[in-house]
């Protein structure tokens, strides 16, 4: 049997450390971190930061790299325990260098969500859903 869990997200990153110093600013403290590669671990699971050039040659050898400019059809969630604290999650994100893509609103689906990129585009949606509940750690533990 395959275990359904997701240990590990790793980004592939043009600049490792301006990526990490981003993260840092959001509040996040890094697990490991070197000129090529950072982690941080996120509740149940670690975001790590490998250079976009050596992950390609391991996981996608036999594919181009997205245009730049381009978007890669992933996004990840960062839920909050709170409706009110979107906003504010949000606004904190933007002041540690995020870019605003799409600012909360009230969503169809019953929640509560906005977007921001990261410094090197990647799509973060910071989300309140019903029904969803965490853990101590901030892990997921029913959505």
């Amino acid at each position: 049997m395959i275990p359904a869990r997701l240990s590990l997200v790793t980004l592939g990153a043009v600049d490792v450390t301006r990526l990490r110093d981003f993260y840092e600013a959001m509040g996040w403290k890094p697990a490991t971190s070197t000129e090529d590669f950072a982690s941080f671990v996120l509740g149940g699971a670690v975001l790590a930061l490998y250079p976009r050039d050596l992950l390609q040659s391991e996981a996608a050898p036999d594919l181009a790299a997205p245009p730049a400019g381009s978007w890669s059809g992933v996004t990840f969630a960062l839920n909050v325990d709170h409706v009110d604290e979107v906003d504010q999650v949000f606004d904190a994100a933007v002041r540690a260098g995020a870019r605003p893509v799409a600012v909360p609103k009230d969503r169809d689906w019953g929640g509560r969500s906005g977007y921001i990129a990261d410094p090197e585009e990647n799509r973060w949606e910071i989300a309140w859903a019903p029904g969803a509940r965490f853990d101590t750690r901030g892990a997921v533990i029913d959505f």
